[in-house]
């Protein structure tokens, strides 16, 4: 089975966009980026370069806590409600 093409125009400003099917089929989303590399005078590739999670980010944690049902708040209260979850066992 061939591939489909998909066309885009350019803008003024020199701005495209990625085609829906084409998008969602590569999981581009917002903040990803797009590398774009020239293969000849009438063609590019593009890649796109996902920025890598890092552990332990304080973001992370607030998930982390909300699915876990600890305490909104202060490290201090965190600490208090982990503390307690030990001399539990």
């Amino acid at each position: 089975m061939g591939q489909r093409t998909e066309l885009t125009m350019v803008t003024e400003r020199g701005q495209t966009s990625i085609p829906a099917r084409l998008r969602k089929a590569a999981r581009v989303g917002r903040g990803d980026r797009l590398s774009w590399e020239k293969v000849s005078d009438t063609e590019f590739r593009v890649r796109v370069v996902r920025k890598p999670k890092r552990k332990g980010d304080p973001v992370a944690m607030i998930g982390f806590a909300q699915r876990h049902g600890l305490p909104g708040g202060r490290t201090d209260d965190y600490m208090r409600e982990m503390r307690a979850g030990e001399r539990g066992r």
